[in-house]
């Protein structure tokens, strides 16, 4: 099963970046993004998320945010897409590198999940 990461950030230089970072240890893997509002300000736009989703080639994908509205966001557009989500509330960084670094890798999903258990960001729960 093949599995794809996206990334959303409040800042299009962020979600813009960290895909570059990303490919340099999952070059096989699909990594697609969206960052900033309609017009590119600080914020997330369901839209550009949704098209993020739709133009990773894979079915499966693992999304990773940094900050609470992205989520509002990032689960709206789920909704609309056929692919299967898993939302990570984990260090947007060092979250995605990992996953993607074990994809590549070959690494299954559920052991992907343990290591990015010690990366969880703290709520109120």
């Amino acid at each position: 099963m093949a599995y794809g990461i996206l990334i959303v950030s409040h800042v299009p230089e962020i979600a813009t970046g960290l895909p570059k970072l990303l490919k340099q240890v999952a070059a096989d893997i699909s990594i697609t993004y969206a960052g900033g509002t309609d017009d590119n300000d600080i914020g997330t736009s369901m839209e550009k998320i949704s098209h993020a989703l739709e133009e990773n080639t894979a079915d499966n994908i693992l999304a990773f945010y940094d900050l609470g509205s992205s989520r509002m966001n990032l689960d709206m557009a789920i909704e609309f897409s056929d692919k299967t989500v898993n939302v990570y509330d984990t260090a947007l960084v060092e979250s995605s590198y990992v996953a993607a670094s074990l994809l590549q890798a070959g690494v299954d999903l559920p052991a992907v999940e343990e290591q990015l258990k010690p990366l969880k960001v703290k709520g109120d729960e």
